[in-house]
């Protein structure tokens, strides 16, 4: 047997990975058009379409506002604007009811002026002066971008200005003049993830192929990166390479041009404050005769620091319960949002020369937090610079957004958003299942207004268990009309593999202890059947990306306990997930397959691999987009064949492939909401919710 010939036996679908060839496309085709068929044709598909079209539409949301100078800045997207409008007031006007918005970029113009679908990517803006900013755009939500020199007070792309082709590029002004780029040179400027290793420094009015090499990786690091502080007093440029998904090597530019490396654990988040450096644990340290826990956050005089002395404060240790979620900083004061049995709350620390001291922050007790500080710290002296933006929110309640300033209690409501569907009557809750090991797994519950624990109720549960992310509870239009209002029952399991008990939680379900986040999703998905929330044919599951490969695991780990799946942008084939794209940067959650004893434990629960042929599986619909860079769709399509090949039963098993979309973010309002309702149909149908 020749090599090829083995390869097509021990994999038959390998040719789907080549998503644009004839053949793959062809089968695309003819799937997609039967999945879009059979979903619309679903009694009160239009009706859920017409109701999320409402609510994703409305214009009754708060915008999220990036402070530039005098000016905030908001990308909205809208019925109107469905690739977006980039726009700008005042901090004042925005606090209007109906604030008098400047539009400054118009997507949907441009993508028809240049034939292009662009989707936003941000912007990166030079101050104090913010005249100049670096766009972002990516056609059709790509990873890969292209960056352009953008003029704010013209509002228009600057003639000869700084321009980047197509590629993951990064990017950070110097000076007004000289910007630090990290993108696609040419043949060994990649690493094998995809991403650039090679960071040079360019000129404005000069080739790039003049630009001066200033920093480089390795080819088997995932990237690298560069920050410049231009903080006046406190100018820092920090260059870095990102071995894995982790662990980094930190080096600062001194005077003289060259690099001395910052000496820290690998796995520790570093940052400045002024005159501070921070660092943000992943695993127990020994420093100065002190030994700091995991999840720890220490901060010591950044001079001191550097010069080798090891005097750090813990300004946060964590508890059994309670975790560091992020933190932010006024011109004098630290915030940090805490995560307690994954709910939110702040403390406000204050350097006084002496100690650090420490105060609760009263917020209004919602489930989830976000801080954003409205300092810059290249304006000194000016009126915004311990004030900062408090958006609180859950499950049913819409968000609301409060000015504060820290060193005090008092806020300032600003936006507070109307409900994009009637809660009457409904109710969240937390519970807590116990996993296979005995570990105690948290988990919420939205019930729908009249819903009981009769064990009649359709479910969705919703997990994603990976990469250290926390999901908190958030408000959800389309969740509220498509699913809560019908008399759906939505639940969040809060599996190992996320973040919300700190590192320890995350590295549980790391690589050979992956089977643990699956195990805990399981857990809860028993805990709703024996406590009478739903039945098996009942309970409907949903995941995206890595949460798409949780999905697809337990769906096959335990067949017989779910109704349906919805299994989205996921990792399906674990033996080549490093092989494609950016792939390679993820080993150090999931381990590398080319590693027998890593192999060993991937082994056991891909799914590509796992899948039984004579196996009666749950309804299943597997979305993902034709030109997502980062998980390629070959998954996707490797997947659903091999599926469809071994299923045993009569439920379907589709797949949908947006056109001219990315992993998930960006794309314009008609896809999103057609989306949506495609899988909002197929959930009801397979979970029995009546939507007639």
């Amino acid at each position: 047997m020749t090599a090829r010939r083995a390869a097509r036996a021990a994999d038959p679908y390998l040719w789907l990975e080549k998503v644009d060839s004839a053949r793959a496309l062809a089968w695309v085709r003819e799937r997609n058009a039967a999945t879009l068929a059979l979903l619309r044709a679903e009694p009160g598909y239009e009706a859920t379409r017409t109701a999320l079209l409402d609510a994703l539409d409305s214009s009754d949301r708060i915008p999220t506002i990036t402070r530039r100078g005098d000016l905030v800045y908001n990308f909205w997207q809208d019925e109107t604007h469905k690739r977006g409008l980039w726009r700008r007031t005042t901090l004042a006007d925005f606090a209007n009811a109906e604030p008098l918005w400047e539009p400054v970029l118009d997507l949907d113009a441009l993508g028809a002026a240049e034939r292009r679908s662009w989707v936003w990517d941000g912007a990166q803006a030079f101050g104090p002066q913010y005249r100049r900013c670096l766009v972002s755009l990516s056609d059709g939500g790509a990873d890969a971008v292209v960056v352009r020199e953008f003029d704010l007070i013209d509002k228009r792309f600057v003639d000869d200005g700084f321009v980047l082709p197509e590629a993951k590029t990064d990017v950070d002004w110097c000076d007004a003049d000289t910007i630090c780029v990290a993108t696609d040179f040419g043949p060994g400027s990649l690493t094998e993830s995809g991403y650039p290793r090679v960071i040079k420094r360019w000129t404005r009015g000069t080739p790039l192929a003049d630009a001066v090499t200033v920093f480089e990786g390795d080819v088997d690091d995932v990237s690298v990166w560069v920050t410049v502080d231009r903080t006046p007093g406190f100018e820092r440029t920090v260059f870095g390479r990102s071995l894995d998904f982790y662990n980094d090597r930190c080096f600062l530019l001194q005077h003289d041009g060259t690099l001395a490396a910052i000496d820290k654990p690998a796995d520790a988040d570093l940052s400045f404050e002024r005159d501070w450096l921070l660092l943000d644990l992943r695993s127990d340290w020994e420093a100065g005769g002190v030994h700091y826990r995991s999840g720890s956050l220490l901060a010591a005089p950044a001079a001191d620091y550097l010069r080798g002395e090891r005097r750090l404060h813990c300004l946060f240790e964590p508890t059994p319960t309670c975790s560091l979620g992020d933190f932010d900083a006024t011109r004098s004061h630290l915030l940090l949002t805490l995560i307690d049995d994954v709910a939110s709350r702040v403390e406000e620390l204050h350097w006084d020369g002496a100690a650090w001291q420490r105060r609760a922050v009263p917020v209004p007790p919602f489930g989830a937090i976000e801080i954003d500080s409205l300092h810059d710290p290249l304006i000194e002296g000016a009126p915004l610079g311990d004030a900062y933006l408090v958006d609180c929110t859950d499950f049913l309640t819409p968000d609301t957004l409060w000015l504060a300033r820290a060193g005090g209690d008092e806020r300032r409501l600003l936006k507070q958003r109307d409900g994009l569907f009637d809660a009457s009557g409904m109710r969240a809750e937390q519970r807590f299942a116990t996993s296979a090991d005995g570990t105690r797994v948290p988990y919420f519950v939205v019930w729908p207004n009249g819903a009981r624990a009769d064990g009649a109720n359709p479910v969705l549960l919703y997990g994603y268990g990976g990469f250290e992310e926390a999901l908190q509870p958030w408000y959800s239009a389309a969740f509220g009309r498509a699913w809560y209002a019908r008399g759906g029952v939505f639940v969040v399991a809060n599996t190992r593999g996320g973040g919300e008990y700190g590192p320890a939680w995350h590295q549980a379900a790391t690589k050979a202890g992956r089977q643990r986040s699956f195990d805990d999703f399981i857990a809860v998905a028993e805990d709703l059947v024996r406590v009478g929330v739903t039945v098996p044919q009942s309970l409907g599951i949903m995941g995206g990306s890595n949460g798409g490969l949780l999905v697809a695991a337990v769906a096959l780990q335990r067949p017989e306990l779910f109704g349906a799946v919805v299994c989205q942008v996921p990792l399906l084939d674990m033996r080549r997930y490093h092989r494609l794209l950016a792939g390679a940067s993820w080993m150090a959650e999931y381990g590398d397959p080319d590693d027998a004893a890593d192999w060993a434990a991937i082994a056991r629960y891909s799914p590509y691999h796992n899948l039984k042929k004579g196996t009666a599986y749950p309804a299943t619909l597997v979305t993902t987009a034709d030109t997502d860079d980062r998980v390629v769709p070959g998954h996707s399509f490797k997947y659903t064949a091999q599926l469809q090949h071994a299923n045993a039963g009569d439920k379907p098993h589709l797949i949908r492939v947006e056109t001219r979309a990315g992993h998930g973010s960006g794309k314009p309002t008609d896809k999103i909401i057609a989306e949506a309702a495609d899988k909002y149909a197929f959930a009801a149908k397979w979970t029995g919710l009546n939507v007639e």
